[in-house]
């Protein structure tokens, strides 16, 4: 549990408040729940004894996986509270993730609020002609998708039209990166340094020493 120290401090040094972090990781705690479920439920062999209450491998397995993704996302959320898309683009170009695959997450990341702005005009149009409706029925869950594929394949030949005006030729521009600066090597050297220390010295043993 040392390692929950590093979103921690991370959170502390950019100023990240944590309680929209925090409502943005319930959002995806229930996937790993079910996920976790399933191994309690298939893997019942005993692991290991807490006084009288036995613990099995799959209630382990079951703690890793959620421990996990509450590491992961808050590791993601930080990056993304901490750096623009853009910046996260040219780099991913720089590792040689495939030029096709970056310019589809910036395309999506510039006009996703296109397609929302679609939806809400939508819902707002059918809740308007079903006054006495709370939400979307079913039996119109159908239609109302397939009018909104077609409709933004209507806006995305318009969005595209648009974007040749202006010279778009296929090639999305991306950030250029800064120069590294001497707290940026500062921060490196010193995190690598602390993942070093968690990785190859046990700190729990070490902080429960004094305790």
């Amino acid at each position: 549990m040392v390692f929950a120290f590093y979103p921690v401090i991370l959170m502390a040094l950019a100023e990240i408040p944590y309680k929209p972090l925090l409502k943005r990781l319930l959002v995806a705690l229930p996937f790993s729940f079910f996920a976790g479920l399933s191994n309690i439920i298939f893997n019942q062999q005993l692991a290991l004894m807490i006084g009288p209450m036995p613990i099995s491998y799959g209630v382990l397995s079951f703690i890793s996986i959620m421990v996990k993704t509450i590491f992961t996302v808050m590791a993601v959320m930080i990056l993304i509270a901490t750096t623009s898309l853009p910046k996260i683009s040219y780099q991913l170009l720089s590792i040689k993730v495939p030029k096709i695959i970056v310019e589809q997450i910036m395309l999506t990341y510039r006009y996703i609020s296109v397609l929302l702005e679609q939806v809400s005009n939508m819902y707002t149009a059918y809740i308007l002609r079903a006054p006495a409706a709370k939400g979307i029925k079913m039996k119109d869950m159908g239609v109302f998708v397939g009018q909104l594929l077609l409709k933004s394949f209507d806006r995305a030949e318009s969005i595209y039209v648009a974007m040749k005006c202006r010279g778009y030729d296929g090639n999305y521009l991306y950030a250029k990166p800064s120069p590294i600066q001497k707290g940026d090597w500062l921060f490196l050297v010193l995190a690598s340094g602390i993942l070093c220390l968690m990785r190859f010295f046990d700190l729990s043993l070490f902080i429960g020493s004094f305790l």
